[in-house]
């Protein structure tokens, strides 16, 4: 008798996911405090590969913070914050069972230190959630995306100084508290592996303020990893019924050749891309980790409780996918870096396409966790031209068409995925360049990179195209 699944479970959760960061908007209105995501500058004199999140110097920070001549397109958004019921109606109208976004922490804690949290902030995700819940989608949060309060990085040091690991948990357990009932699915923090490009928009260290960077991101992640536990004990203690997610940015990256370097090479590579993983839900620090930090001289230091509040681990798996890399023994000894795999079609942002990869990481991770999957972000950036009133994206369907079906074919391997999150199913702006032509959308919105244009939604051919697969469970994906 066959034990092979036929297709996604009845009960698969379609959804897409969003950023606050990246859409909302009202960055200074009822009550929020500046945050990392606001000083994220749009430069249209650099190439297109290199645009990006970088590290920044405490100077900078500061300059920025005070900047009127600078764009930062991330503080206007697509106004979100105002349109999120008619947005809501179009997202439910593909049939959506789900939505991910962010609670931006800084409308929460406009400081992060704050004694008490704000309640306009607390209103609105009260009145968001409401409506997602109206429109037919089970609501799945994410409490940190690359929106720590500014005042954390200055006063502090982000996440390298400890002071925040009690900040954070305060925060997470004046959500839990707020919106139990509402959300069941949380995740910690977004993509927490990503320290390498992302850390100051992560973790909020100045790269001036420390003494060594490459110790001050570990350290920086570990008091993050801390805090994650502690608030997973507290989420579990008070509402059983939530279920606590952790998220990696997925791979996976192959190596260069078949030669044994560069096969251990990456195997040392990708370890340390599931480090973070292994820690949040196996519960205690690998042995591998502690190797790589002697050999790269890198210190970490344990608080005195730290080792039993990381048992504290996540009920789930999420990652977001999309794009694989190579890794050789070259690139590997240079920092731990990879490089693209030119065999591979990719974007405009040199972002390769790898359907088969995902099948691979999808394996992986549930061979190595036997955790419930949920894939919460993947999608392709484009640049969407708008004819006639009409986008016509079929390149946005090749894509995402040729990711469901590997990802049916996980599922037939046995690999327990309960959802997928569409990244971006309407038009935001870009994470990693603060780009709105950057387009990863089912519904078009009529805004450029100085934030100018009306505004309007027009749906694109892929609105359809996502109809017609959610309607039948991702049987029709013609």
């Amino acid at each position: 008798m066959s034990r092979v699944p036929t297709g996604f479970p009845r009960d698969f959760m379609w959804g897409g996911a969003v950023a606050a960061n990246q859409l909302e908007g009202a960055w200074d209105i009822d009550g929020k405090g500046i945050c990392v995501a606001d000083i994220n500058e749009f430069q249209d004199n650099i190439a297109i590969e290199k645009k990006g999140n970088k590290e920044l110097t405490r100077a900078y920070v500061e300059e920025a913070a005070a900047s009127t001549d600078k764009i930062f397109p991330k503080r206007h958004g697509i106004d979100f914050y105002h349109t999120y019921k008619e947005d809501l109606k179009l997202l439910a109208g593909l049939g959506l069972k789900t939505f991910r976004t962010s609670i931006n922490w800084s409308r929460i804690f406009p400081n992060g230190d704050d004694q008490m949290p704000n309640e306009a902030g607390l209103r609105f995700y009260n009145d968001l959630f409401d409506e997602i819940i109206k429109n037919g989608m089970e609501p799945m949060i994410t409490i940190s995306h690359y929106e720590m309060p500014l005042h954390l990085t200055t006063a502090y040091k982000g996440w390298y100084s400890r002071e925040v690991i009690d900040f954070f948990v305060k925060y997470c357990n004046t959500v839990f508290d707020r919106y139990a009932g509402k959300v069941k699915y949380w995740i910690i923090v977004n993509q927490i592996n990503l320290i390498g490009h992302e850390s100051f928009n992560h973790l909020g260290v100045a790269e001036d303020v420390v003494d060594d960077l490459k110790s001050a991101k570990y350290q920086a992640v570990h008091n993050e990893m801390v805090a994650c536990a502690r608030a997973t004990k507290y989420a579990h203690e008070h509402y059983p019924e939530m279920q606590i997610g952790m998220m990696l940015c997925g791979g996976p990256d192959y190596p260069a050749s078949c030669k044994p370097e560069d096969m251990l090479a990456t195997l040392k590579h990708n370890q340390m891309e599931y480090f973070f993983s292994d820690v949040l839900l196996r519960g205690y620090y690998p042995g591998y980790a502690f190797r790589f930090f002697e050999d790269n001289h890198i210190q970490v230091e344990f608080g005195e409780h730290d080792e039993e509040d990381l048992k504290n681990t996540a009920d789930f798996f999420s990652f977001s996918y999309y794009y694989t890399q190579i890794c050789s023994k070259e690139s590997y000894e240079n920092g731990n870096e990879v490089y693209r795999n030119k065999e591979l079609p990719a974007n405009p942002w040199g972002w390769t396409i790898d359907p088969i990869g995902f099948r691979i990481l999808l394996n992986e991770f549930y061979d190595r966790y036997r955790k419930p999957i949920y894939v919460t972000e993947n999608g392709i950036g484009c640049y969407d031209k708008l004819e006639d009133g009409q986008i016509h994206d079929s390149y946005r369907v090749d894509y995402l068409r040729d990711h469901i079906a590997q990802m049916k074919e996980a599922i037939k391997d046995g690999v327990d995925v309960r959802g997928y999150y569409a990244w971006g199913p309407i038009d935001i702006i870009s994470c990693s360049s603060s780009e709105m032509s950057k387009r990863y959308g089912f519904i078009y919105v009529d805004l450029d990179d100085y934030g100018k244009g009306s505004g309007e939604r027009i749906k694109k051919d892929s609105y359809a195209w996502m109809q017609k697969v959610i309607a039948s469970n991702g049987e029709d994906l013609d």
